[in-house]
């Protein structure tokens, strides 16, 4: 209750009883409070008079046996604020309730995670000490070597003898590729690869490069042969026999399409045969190629020109040269690889370029006649008239000699069907000089047979 009392004379039961001053209080009773001079407090502890007169309540009346005529009397029980239960008591704080489960679970996240800290720790710095480091499981290295005919035996017996050509010119600067043909430093590559040339530089796989001179070239075929000087440990790649290429033979390219050196493609011989001309962009006629051309499925890209195509026994077979991209009229023009390479059989380019070293010049082989090229119908057509006005036909020519007249149209050689002047002409550019041939000539309607011995001209 509050410390302020009513100062009203206290009710009767509310007065100290005799006897209870300080010396005889109660254990537990505490003491009275001391005197302050306030008005709010309890001025004098001596029993007022109607204090005195009453009774007290030490000894209380014994009401276990009333007068038996005597009404039962209930006892009046009062508060006494001197007894042993006092109304105010001591507050001495919360009593503590134990531990509760939250206290716990907090107490066992707190210690886990200390522990995770220190155990973290430990591992590093043990790890750290102990100089260990993560590994994954891996194949053990094993012997690099591969078959000798698969793509990479071809490759590896290849590579050292295939080179980078860099080209630079009046009309700029050019890439293609080459490959080394003696112990002399000679390397064969692409007529149009060296043409108006100034300097050649030649790279090869090692990434060692020198200076080249240019041999000789010839444009009618698109071969040329550079030289080297003083470059040794060089290694020829063998040369192989186009004759007994086949269809369907597998092949591998070899070369630096853009610029983008010892790059290895593979394929297959998808043709042979295949008539194929390039080059004209002179106007006259004096640069186009005529090829009786491997095609191969094996990308080639621009900068692989002159690269060696070889067999499954790294023979080269072909020398690299063209590429068939999309029609120009073709708003998705591919300018790279489509699938339709043509490379030059290397029993021609081996003929070629023996010339090449030993004249600086290489021989056509002729029929001497001139073609009408405008001539739309099926075979190729011999003209009225030559150049400046000169007879078609040579006179004395193998031509001639062979009984072949202006006006006529042939229309095979050996039993293969020509269908116009060009495939004519790569026909018997497929020839060497002095090779005897049967060519089917059409006359006035009347087909007859011819045997024509090849003479020669010096190519440009």
């Amino acid at each position: 209750m509050a410390d302020r009392q009513q100062t009203d004379p206290a009710p009767q039961w509310w007065s100290r009883p005799e006897g209870t001053a300080e010396g005889g209080r109660r254990e537990g009773v505490p003491a009275p409070r001391p005197e302050t001079g306030g008005e709010d407090h309890v001025q004098d502890a001596t029993p007022t008079p109607a204090a005195a007169a009453a009774p007290t309540l030490d000894k209380a009346p014994d009401l276990s046996d009333p007068a038996p005529d005597a009404p039962a009397v209930v006892p009046v029980v009062r508060y006494d604020p001197w007894g042993t239960e006092p109304l105010q008591v001591v507050d001495r704080g919360r009593t503590p309730r134990g531990i509760r489960l939250w206290q716990v679970v907090a107490l066992s996240l707190g210690t886990a995670l200390l522990a995770g800290g220190i155990g973290g720790y430990v591992g590093v710095l043990a790890e750290r000490q102990s100089n260990t480091r993560l590994e994954l499981p891996q194949a053990a290295a094993v012997d690099g070597g591969r078959a000798p005919d698969s793509v990479a035996g071809i490759a590896a017996t290849a590579l050292p003898g295939v080179v980078t050509l860099h080209v630079r010119g009046a009309k700029g600067g050019g890439t293609g590729t080459g490959f080394v043909l003696d112990q002399q430093g000679h390397i064969l590559t692409n007529s149009h690869v060296v043409a108006d040339s100034q300097e050649i530089t030649v790279t090869f796989s090692t990434g060692e490069s020198v200076t080249a001179t240019l041999v000789g070239r010839d444009s009618g075929y698109d071969l040329a042969v550079v030289k080297v000087e003083g470059v040794r440990g060089l290694r020829p790649l063998s040369l192989g026999n186009s004759e007994n290429v086949k269809v369907g033979d597998p092949v591998v390219a070899i070369g630096a399409p853009f610029d983008l050196s010892n790059t290895v493609t593979a394929g297959i011989i998808s043709a042979t045969g295949r008539p194929v001309t390039a080059g004209g962009d002179k106007g006259d006629g004096s640069d186009i190629s005529y090829v009786d051309a491997l095609q191969t499925d094996a990308p080639i890209n621009p900068g692989n020109s002159g690269g060696p195509l070889l067999d499954a026994k790294a023979h080269v077979v072909g020398i690299n040269s063209a590429i068939r991209g999309a029609d120009k009229d073709d708003s998705t023009r591919q300018g790279g690889s489509i699938g339709l390479g043509f490379a030059i059989p290397v029993n021609q380019g081996k003929r070629v370029a023996e010339e090449l070293i030993r004249t600086g010049r290489a021989t056509h082989p002729v029929i001497g006649v001139t073609l009408d090229m405008d001539y739309t119908g099926d075979g190729a057509r011999v003209g009225d008239k030559g150049e400046d006005g000169k007879p078609s036909v040579v006179a004395g020519g193998p031509g001639a000699v062979a009984g072949i007249r202006a006006g006529d149209v042939i229309t095979k050689v050996d039993g293969q069907r020509v269908r116009g002047g060009d495939e004519l002409i790569i026909k018997i550019r497929a020839h060497r000089p002095g090779d005897p041939l049967t060519l089917t000539v059409l006359r006035q309607g009347r087909e007859s047979t011819l045997r024509v011995v090849l003479g020669s001209a010096n190519g440009s």
